[in-house]
């Protein structure tokens, strides 16, 4: 797989998507505090045709967030449950908390025709690439590490010991960016710029493996060259 990191594609707004164009699992990731949960509320605007998949967690509710629209606010019986059914297409413990992504919700958001988003971390993101590796994986970076940090300590939603300790794990996981398929800097005060981004990605992707590439090798099936972007419900790994 190639990889294209620090592309930037900018979207045409008033371009209307093929509805012919396959269907994609698009995973958002990054590092903590990098605004995942501001870009995907604000992609969520957009009249496109987008599934968002709602996360499951076993960590207490913040304020302002909403139940079954931000999370999936369970109590960990309810999670270890839907985990021995085989229900999440990836999950794992974060901060001493479990996260998980329901896997019926992305098998629907395929089945009717429409891109699947998942907001996730690092780690969850290359679980899901194991899973389905014809995820499309967008990895959102700060413009530099001091803005990250300061991001984090300025939510102050977490102790100061908790702050430190994500502080660490984005410095480790921000050396993750090779494994994904592109990297887009979420610039201050610039959220429009970064959705354009992520909109334009998500569109070239889906021309392309709409329209076969006239570079793609003699030897290699058109059907395999269009299988490694495109996603559907049976792509799903269990």
């Amino acid at each position: 797989m190639s990889k294209r990191s620090n592309t930037h594609v900018a979207a045409d707004l008033n371009k209307t998507q093929n509805k012919d164009a396959p269907t994609l699992l698009v995973v958002i990731s990054g590092p903590s505090g990098v605004g995942k949960d501001a870009v995907v509320e604000r992609m969520k605007r957009l009249p496109r045709p987008w599934r968002f998949i709602v996360t499951a967690t076993t960590r207490l509710k913040r304020p302002m967030e909403r139940d079954g629209v931000d999370y999936l606010f369970m109590t960990p019986p309810q999670f270890a449950a839907l985990l021995a059914q085989d229900g999440f297409l990836e999950h794992a413990t974060v901060y001493g908390h479990s996260y998980g992504v329901p896997r019926v919700q992305v098998e629907q958001a395929l089945a009717s025709g429409k891109d699947a988003i998942v907001k996730t971390d690092v780690q969850g993101a290359a679980t899901i690439r194991k899973q389905a590796p014809g995820a499309l994986l967008i990895f959102l970076v700060p413009p530099h590490m001091a803005e990250l940090e300061r991001r984090l300590r300025e939510r102050k939603s977490e102790t100061a010991e908790e702050v430190e300790r994500r502080i660490r794990t984005a410095a480790e996981e921000m050396a993750r960016q090779p494994e994904f398929d592109y990297v887009v800097v979420n610039h201050t005060g610039r959220l429009e710029q970064t959705v354009e981004e992520i909109e334009g990605i998500i569109a070239k992707e889906k021309e392309r493996q709409r329209v076969p590439s006239p570079l793609m090798g003699e030897g290699e099936d058109r059907g395999e060259a269009h299988s490694k972007r495109s996603s559907s419900p049976s792509d799903l790994a269990r």
